[in-house]
């Protein structure tokens, strides 16, 4: 008993001490921060082809090379050329709890832009904007949205997409049984051993996966969208000196046409580990969100 007792005092310690770590990661000022520590946390993902991603145990990708950027003016703020990157792998379901415990500093990943999300983090100016859609086997007869009704649709937890699913559905009468994965390639799984009829996710993402698929010839993409995302690099929030420093580097990339140059690199290019061209045109919103920048979300 003494022991059991001295567990639940163990565990509401812990309980109490969480609204702290929230607290401090959330009002101390990241540049405060990185000049402390001499380094800068950034927050990858593993799968998340072509945004960010791992190849030959680095992290690569469009958002990452953004990032690079923002890292470079970090480095010009704090007069430290030497100021080290900690590169962290973090999830779908972990990556905004990271930024608010001070685990990272920036997210650097294929985050949609959320006005719930909006409430505990931060995102810089919209750097992509994404179509979702649904990916199915090409044996299902499925075609169109309206062809799901009633069909098992996985989708990857700590995404935005069973919402949109759930909302798109609805407004067509029509539903979905609804399963999660753990990641993306999880998703895809459960669609190839016949778990699931459909996985959907944002197109871009759907894209990188096919690419690097053995068993993309028995997959197909429905030419329909649920809707429209936009991603943003993620920081904390109510953190005003550094979402300067974090959009001004981002706008500066927008107008000088590295972001285009970016964009067609990772989209538009033969891109690592198979060199495979996701060919994937520049969108007539993200080109307008180029011209005329914001960090609206959805």
């Amino acid at each position: 008993m003494r022991a059991w007792g001295r567990l639940l005092c163990g565990l509401c310690a812990l309980l109490l001490a969480v609204p702290a770590v929230l607290a401090q990661g959330v009002t101390r000022p990241s540049l405060e921060k990185i000049r402390e520590y001499g380094a800068i946390y950034v927050g990858h993902r593993e799968a998340s082809i072509p945004f960010s991603y791992m190849v030959g145990g680095e992290a690569v990708g469009y958002s990452m090379d953004l990032c690079d950027r923002i890292v470079d003016a970090v480095r010009t703020r704090l007069g430290d050329p030497a100021l080290k990157v900690v590169r962290v792998p973090v999830t779908s379901s972990s990556r905004l709890l990271m930024l608010l415990t001070g685990v990272i500093d920036l997210e650097c990943g294929s985050t949609t832009n959320t006005k719930i999300r909006q409430q505990s983090v931060a995102f810089g100016l919209t750097s992509f904007v994404s179509g979702v859609k649904a990916l199915t086997r090409r044996d299902t007869g499925i075609e169109r949205i309206i062809d799901l009704n009633g069909k098992v649709v996985v989708t990857t937890a700590g995404t935005t997409t069973e919402r949109i699913v759930r909302t798109v559905m609805a407004t067509r009468n029509a539903s979905v049984h609804a399963k999660s994965a753990r990641t993306h390639q999880e998703s895809l799984s459960m669609v190839l051993s016949r778990q699931a009829d459909a996985f959907v996710l944002d197109d871009a993402l759907l894209a990188g996966l096919l690419a690097v698929s053995p068993d993309v010839a028995r997959l197909k993409l429905l030419e329909e969208n649920f809707g429209f995302e936009p991603y943003g690099i993620v920081l904390r929030k109510d953190d005003p000196e550094f979402k300067q420093l974090v959009d001004d580097s981002l706008r500066a990339m927008m107008k000088s046409g590295e972001v285009e140059r970016l964009y067609t690199k990772w989209f538009l290019s033969p891109i690592p580990p198979n060199q495979v061209n996701l060919q994937i045109p520049m969108s007539s919103m993200l080109r307008e969100l180029l011209a005329n920048p914001n960090d609206t979300g959805i």
